[in-house]
């Protein structure tokens, strides 16, 4: 299509906005710099929401107050958030116009990047709110999607409904009768008894605790298979964090019994078995199955998740301090006299466990300076830990505490709509 030198009109969000049609191939915004290059009416809606032929108009449902900011950035090249506006909602007006972050002002880059790491939510997905009634297909195609739904809603969401905390009540016993069987199963009575039992079958305690564990696999399986096949999307299900850790829960039970048939249960492999005893102990993974039934868990898993930076800097604060303190340390207490001196403090690795313990103020006891100059650099150290640990948890705390009012509103609107929707 061909606009000559006629006057165009931009008209986003009600408001009006008037350019040379040269001045707009010249505009550093590519989505109006591609209208000029459209050759037909269907490309040219492809990027605009209408067009007026006879008033050479075109027209966008955008926000037109972040339109005009970013007009000012065409004209003075700085451009800056819209006040009382939110950061992202500005962003998405700068990538749909064909601008990216780095055109932004320092001071914003630095608001963008924390409010997008701020609304980082992928360890938990959001899910979309469940759709109404009149939403649905009719027929038994929508019959079936319906009970879909309300499977799925039952086994995701234990607040949906009185059965939905049942089957959620049921879950949580299991894995408290599983995390009990597992600490008993390493006490000394215990494995006098299971040794004394492979000798006499005449015992009570056989076969107790292998049947108890298999009851509690095959629940686990069962609402695993289940909430797999009512899921809206395998694929995301498999990708989700929390499934993938019920995968790692259940394998190593079913990887113990098919070596069992294969191998016999007194040979070599099974008594020694090293594998088979890592695969056992993971079964403490149950215990993160809780997070599907417990905010607090969920909270703390998502900060987690948004606060790696501020983990990782407070990793990069010990490292060096390991580094700082950990050699003056060696050579204080050992290395000016290697013949008398503290043996505990013979190498720079001994000496790096020290800084750790006393960073964190711990204080095992295990070793500890004994010459004045030791004692002053180990008060230096402790003092320099309480201040270096204080700087990024005031940043993790704060994330906490945004998490839970995000979560809470989140678990509070899924069980309105829930509501809404069973009445």
């Amino acid at each position: 299509m061909k606009f000559g030198s006629r006057l165009c009109t931009l008209n986003v969000g009600g408001r009006r906005f008037f350019f040379p049609a040269e001045l707009m191939k010249r505009l550093p915004l590519s989505r109006l710099s591609r209208l000029q290059r459209c050759v037909s009416e269907s490309e040219l809606l492809e990027l605009c929401d209408d067009y007026d032929r006879d008033n050479n108009e075109f027209f966008f449902d955008r926000h037109s107050e972040a339109f005009s900011f970013i007009m000012l950035y065409v004209q003075h090249g700085k451009l800056r958030f819209v006040p009382h506006m939110c950061e992202l909602s500005f962003y998405n007006e700068m990538l749909y116009w064909g601008l990216e972050s780095a055109d932004l002002q320092p001071c914003c880059q630095r608001r963008l990047d924390h409010r997008m790491s701020e609304s980082f939510v992928h360890f938990f997905p959001e899910e979309p709110p469940p759709r109404g009634p009149w939403e649905e297909p009719r027929g038994p195609e929508g019959a079936r999607r319906r009970w879909l739904e309300t499977v799925r809603r039952t086994f995701e969401e234990p607040t949906s409904s009185l059965l939905a905390q049942i089957l959620a009540s049921v879950s949580m016993l299991f894995v408290v009768i599983s995390m009990v069987m597992l600490c008993a199963s390493t006490l000394p009575d215990w494995k006098s008894a299971e040794t004394l039992d492979q000798h006499s079958k005449q015992s009570s305690y056989p076969g107790q605790i292998p049947i108890a564990h298999a009851v509690c696999i095959g629940w686990f399986t069962t609402e695993c298979i289940v909430r797999f096949l009512v899921s809206r999307d395998k694929c995301e299900f498999v990708r989700r964090p929390l499934n993938v850790i019920d995968l790692l829960a259940i394998t190593p039970y079913y990887i113990s019994v098919a070596v069992t048939m294969l191998t016999g249960e007194n040979s070599t492999l099974q008594r020694a078995g090293v594998t088979l005893r890592i695969l056992r102990i993971m079964r403490i993974f149950w215990l993160i199955k809780l997070a599907r039934h417990f905010l607090g868990l969920q909270t703390l898993g998502l900060t987690l998740r948004r606060c790696h930076r501020q983990m990782a800097t407070l990793l990069v604060f010990i490292g060096v301090a390991m580094a700082i303190f950990s050699a003056p340390a060696q050579l204080l207490e050992h290395g000016l006299d290697p013949e008398a001196g503290n043996q505990a403090y013979a190498s720079i690795p001994a000496a790096c466990w020290w800084v750790i313990i006393s960073m964190t103020t711990v204080g095992y006891g295990d070793m500890f300076p004994v010459t004045v100059a030791g004692r002053v650099l180990g008060g230096v150290c402790v003092v320099s830990g309480i201040v270096l640990l204080a700087l990024p948890i005031t940043f993790i705390y704060h994330s906490f505490i945004q998490t839970y009012s995000e979560l809470t509103l989140r678990a509070t609107r899924h069980h309105r709509a829930a509501t809404f929707l069973n009445h």
